[in-house]
């Protein structure tokens, strides 16, 4: 895997596609940096062999250019996390940009406006990629954000560099991760799958069966399977046409010696709300009126013990309604368990919207071994798909 560790910039103009779609308030300031401080080792190591660094990436989905959209709100931002003062160019094709870029000195950096003010971008289109390409004499690709994508940027461009193109610290970091768990891992191996529907997570399943020893199905998922099996729900969340499919994935673990652990007791709720009325109730004994909304303290310590037995975590989805803090105790404790299984040697990674929100959230962030920084990216790859931002790299 050709990475920046085996290219010497020196004198060397990289263009980098970085993932820089953060999240602005309504003041144009960024709220959450964390894709901004992902990048900082890959653009660091270029500028200190003496490179000169190009910056690309989207921001947001503009349909044209829309101001609010424009990478100018983030030029600050990035000066202040890189160290250095980052140059802006409002446009990313053509001859001004060509100029902004030919015209760097080594040691400088240079933004480029949001690439989705052309629709190119996300077509795909190979002019508008050749265009690009002119802005750099290597390709580095460090968005494991959009790696799932074959747009222009993230995947056509690197034809225009067949000897020079690499990944980033970040986007390496990420495969040797995703590679860790399903095919470098150490046993035993469990996957927790959370979140409210099954049908969103039936790929990724069926492809890491035959990779892991345990599966631990929570949240508002757990419902499918228990109606399935013939408990009492009340108002629980449930996908009533994938419960032949989760009868099916049961028999499937069973058949490949995979132990499925689903929450024995539950926190029911009369409403969707922090307000709400609870009890603790066994998950399959829930009344009519009540829904579940959290693992119960019997499923917490059951959890606890399987993580703290495992060798190699993934953890996918959060095990309660986590955004009310009545219902989150359930994705503390697990996110407790697994910080302390991670401390005693045990490979722990966290990918996927939400249960990345809720460890950002409750401070486990530093207390796993990896955040994963891509959404769609992380479950594609675990549903075993070669991301196409990937493959252009390897070709």
């Amino acid at each position: 895997m050709k990475t920046i560790q085996n290219i010497n910039f020196k004198n060397k103009r990289a263009l980098i596609r970085v993932d820089f779609n953060v999240p602005l308030d309504e003041n144009f300031n960024v709220t959450d940096a964390t894709r901004i401080e992902a990048a900082k080792p890959t653009i660091i190591k270029i500028l200190e062999d003496g490179g000169a660094v190009v910056l690309m990436s989207h921001l947001g989905r503009p349909k044209g250019v829309e101001e609010k959209y424009s990478l100018k709100h983030i030029v600050d931002k990035v000066s202040e996390i890189i160290g250095v003062d980052v140059k802006f160019v409002d446009d990313c094709i053509g001859e001004k940009v060509e100029k902004a870029a030919s015209n760097l000195k080594m040691g400088e950096v240079l933004l480029l406006e949001n690439l989705r003010f052309y629709a190119e971008e996300t077509k795909g289109d190979e002019v508008f990629s050749e265009k690009l390409s002119k802005l750099g004499d290597v390709y580095v690709n460090d968005a494991f954000g959009t790696a799932h994508r074959a747009h222009a940027s993230t995947t056509i461009v690197a034809k225009f560099f067949p000897e020079n193109k690499c990944f980033g610290n970040l986007l390496a970091q990420e495969i040797i991760s995703i590679k860790k768990v399903l095919e470098d891992s150490e046993k035993p191996v469990l996957a927790i799958l959370g979140g409210a529907k099954v049908s969103s997570k039936i790929t990724i399943i069926e492809n890491i069966l035959d990779k892991v020893d345990h599966l631990i199905i929570g949240g508002g998922m757990s419902f499918t399977f228990i109606k399935a099996q013939g408990g009492k729900i009340g108002n629980s969340i449930c996908e009533d046409d994938k419960q032949e499919l989760a009868l099916e994935i049961l028999e499937k673990a069973k058949a490949k010696g995979v132990q499925v652990h689903i929450p024995v007791d539950v926190v029911a709720a009369d409403a969707f709300s922090n307000n709400a009325n609870t009890q603790i109730c066994d998950i399959d004994k829930i009344p009519d009126g009540w829904e579940g909304v959290d693992a119960g303290p019997k499923s917490i310590e059951m959890f606890d013990k399987i993580v703290m037995e495992s060798k190699t975590i993934l953890w996918n989805g959060p095990v309660g309604v986590f955004e009310m803090e009545k219902f989150a105790k359930g994705t503390i404790a697990l996110g407790n368990s697994i910080a302390a299984a991670t401390k005693k040697g045990t490979f722990s990674l966290v990918g996927g919207g939400d249960s990345v929100a809720a460890v950002k959230q409750f401070g486990f962030e530093h207390k796993v071994s990896y955040v994963s920084t891509g959404g769609g990216a992380m479950l594609e790859s675990l549903e075993g798909k070669t991301l196409p931002g990937i493959e252009a790299i390897l070709k």
